[in-house]
């Protein structure tokens, strides 16, 4: 292998890995505060629905930067907007959180391509990728670590690491991260001294929408320059990588590297040529088949919230 295949592996890995990242995290903060997020697909397209929208609308006008970042807000405040529907299902109505979760993940994609479809004419939205970064100054010239991570890259790319230290920081270092923990494993001590169980399930929720919306966004910009209506089944595979990554951010880190790179060989197996040439669709399978292996294997062992999925009653302790 050369070192020119070696870089563009770990350059395309960073794309794969960081949306992972991101959205893994946002369930990990709905699912600590005790509720079940299977609705990270849904919220995923949704975001980067809207988030693609305002940069194909206004990529003429706009330079790269300001409207990255107002595509970037919008894909956050669409999160939070669908985020509530689900926060007010699952806490307020006590309904059924996977069928609250799967509902929203329907309702996604058919309102992406319902609304692409009035906007463009047809389901899929085009723009202008305009947000690449040949070269981060001064730090791009660095021998061998410049060329893996800081050539050919974006900003989301960086702006995703970021999110994860400001995640795991206010999560595990935080009062509102202690209390978000505890609603999540004993919601009932929790209320007894005084924590609105309620409030904080809706804040994780919405925190969760939120960096779903982001992620899809930060999904589309690298790898394309069309958005379908589809998120190819990320927000299930952050799912995969929360569970691997047994609700814990420095191994959801990894896990979320892991099949980054599964990703990166199944969308660039032919340009990698110490692998045998067989048929694309054969790794283009691989990161699903591992996934449900994986969760097979380590599902069991892995240490959820003890309150995840529990309506809480605050009549009953």
């Amino acid at each position: 292998m050369t070192l020119e295949i070696f870089y563009l592996i770990i350059q395309q890995t960073m794309f794969f890995m960081v949306p992972l990242m991101i959205v893994a995290l946002g369930g990990l903060f709905s699912e600590k505060s005790g509720v079940i997020n299977i609705a990270l697909e849904g919220k995923m397209i949704m975001g980067a629905f809207s988030g693609i929208i305002v940069i194909s609308m206004f990529q003429e006008s706009l330079p790269g930067l300001p409207i990255l970042l107002i595509a970037i807000l919008v894909s956050v405040l669409t999160g939070i907007v669908v985020s509530f529907f689900h926060a007010y299902a699952a806490i307020n109505l006590r309904a059924n959180q996977i069928i609250s979760g799967t509902a929203i993940n329907m309702f996604g994609y058919a309102f992406a391509v319902y609304f692409a479809r009035i906007l463009t004419g047809t389901q899929n939205v085009h723009f202008v990728n305009q947000f690449r970064i040949e070269s981060v100054p001064l730090l791009g010239s660095i021998p061998v670590i410049g060329r893996m991570f800081f050539q050919n890259t974006y900003i989301t790319t960086f702006f995703g690491f970021f999110l994860m230290a400001v995640g795991s920081f206010v999560l595990y270092k935080t009062k509102f991260g202690l209390r978000l923990r505890a609603c999540g494993e004993h919601p009932g001590a929790a209320d007894s001294v005084g924590i609105n169980v309620v409030r904080m399930r809706y804040a994780g929720v919405l925190i969760s929408g939120a960096l779903a919306g982001l992620g899809g966004l930060v999904f589309i910009i690298p790898i394309s320059t069309i958005f379908s209506g589809s998120v190819s089944g990320y927000g299930f595979l952050a799912l995969a990588v929360l569970i691997f990554g047994g609700w814990n951010p420095i191994k959801i880190i990894f896990a979320a590297f892991f099949f980054g790179l599964l990703q990166t060989i199944a969308a660039g197996h032919s340009a990698i040529d110490f692998l045998p040439n067989i048929s694309g669709h054969f790794y283009r399978m691989i990161p699903y088949i591992v996934t449900l292996v994986v969760l097979a294997f380590t599902s069991k062992n892995t240490a959820a919230p003890k309150a995840l999925g529990e309506v809480y009653d605050k009549g009953k302790r």
